[in-house]
């Protein structure tokens, strides 16, 4: 109770000047949909930890598919250490350098009270961050999806990051592999190490942490717990036998599981057994995708509404994509309610907008033929959409 309500005299002076930690509010709600189910990743933070106790300073790169919980990771460290953030989010177009750097620029501001820091870049913010520390704890800034950093070619390091950090500063950075030759981060001085979750040597660490994710789905999720187990005593399966079957077929997905096990409490694999339910995220999406009969000319306006999101990339609410689809609003919103899951809702200006919730399906719908750029149906979709910049730019001179 002193804790918490105790006030300070104004007059007595504050040896720290390091503002209590708070987690950025661009970021919340993100942060907090990424940790609802989090389980495990035990393995990820002691390799952090040991990280931070054996040098003076670096970088450490989390690295895996698309899926494997990346972003849940630096999420859950986030919530628990109150770390300065970023999280880049291709489909909300917010993974610029210059966005990056202003969203880092202010909380480093307003943590360490830096003056004439406005103007700084990266290094000089770091620098004079470093310099309030007091109490030897490390500055620490997490940030999410490298990959989908959106960055001219050239020498400089992805978001601009420094070559050189000072003691104390370390960063902890989350991405898919890529291959060697595009390698952006150098440094000098700093150490770096990756930790890649397909390594084999995290084999077992993963596929328990999966199986503790499942188990925590069948016996503690009160949304689905109770559907898991009707589907599971409806098939005469043992619990622990549909604990590692379903965690094989995940192929250590935590993405497949969010899918997947809300999927089999609703009813939605009613007619599937054990062993029918898909292997792996793509086919996963590629059982949705038959299940919708999307290749059949029926659902041409469905195509038509995924493409529009597809190509758009930011969150639009659905009176725009009706307008460039052409369709009646009504029709689309009940479209929109059929791919709800796969779809993120965010309020926009008092509008539902939507987006595609993950990337990993983002390049799922691009691989599909249907959606190629060069089918004539798309081709009309990228007019539609030019049409509608077109009338909106219009309205916006006339008034």
């Amino acid at each position: 109770m002193k804790e918490n309500y105790y006030q300070l005299n104004k007059n007595i002076p504050v040896s720290n000047p390091v503002t209590s930690p708070k987690i950025p509010t661009d970021f919340e709600v993100l942060i907090q949909e990424k940790i609802r189910w989090f389980c495990g990743r035990k393995f990820v933070f002691d390799a952090f930890k040991d990280f931070l106790n054996t040098y003076p300073k670096g970088y450490f790169t989390v690295i895996g598919d698309a899926g494997m919980g990346k972003s849940a990771i630096a999420a859950k460290y986030i919530d628990e250490n109150k770390a300065i953030c970023y999280f880049n989010v291709l489909q909300e177009r917010n993974n610029r350098p210059e966005l990056f750097i202003k969203s880092i620029r202010q909380q480093l501001i307003n943590r360490y009270q830096l003056e004439n820091a406005e103007n700084d870049d990266l290094s000089a913010l770091l620098i004079k961050a470093s310099s309030k520390i007091t109490n030897n704890e490390p500055l620490v800034i997490v940030i999410d999806a490298l990959d989908e950093v959106e960055q001219a070619p050239g020498a400089e390091n992805i978001l601009y990051l420094p070559k050189t950090l000072p003691d104390k500063v370390y960063f902890l950075l989350t991405r898919r592999r890529y291959e060697p030759g595009k390698k952006r981060l150098y440094t000098e001085g700093a150490e770096q190490i990756e930790l890649d979750l397909n390594a084999s040597r995290y084999n077992k660490d993963n596929r328990d942490d999966i199986q503790e994710y499942i188990r925590f789905f069948l016996n503690h999720d009160v949304d689905y717990k109770a559907g898991l187990l009707k589907w599971i005593e409806d098939r005469d399966i043992n619990s622990e036998a549909f604990v590692e079957q379903v965690a094989a077929k995940s192929e250590s997905n935590f993405m497949y599981l969010r899918y997947v096990l809300p999927g089999i409490a609703k009813g939605e694999y009613n007619d599937f057994n054990l062993k029918q339910l898909p292997d792996g995220l793509q086919q996963y999406y590629q059982t949705h995708w038959v299940r919708m009969n999307m290749d059949s000319v029926p659902n041409k306006i469905m195509v038509i509404i995924l493409y529009i999101l597809v190509e758009i990339g930011t969150p639009i609410p659905c009176e725009m994509i009706a307008d460039i689809a052409q369709e009646d609003e009504y029709e689309v919103q009940q479209i929109l309610n059929k791919w709800f899951e796969y779809l993120k809702q965010q309020r926009i200006d008092r509008d539902t907008c939507y987006s595609i919730y993950h990337a990993s399906f983002l390049d799922f719908l691009k691989s599909k033929p249907i959606l190629d750029t060069k089918r004539q149906l798309i081709k009309e979709v990228n007019q539609r959409i030019v049409d509608y910049w077109e009338r909106e730019n219009d309205e916006d001179d006339e008034n």
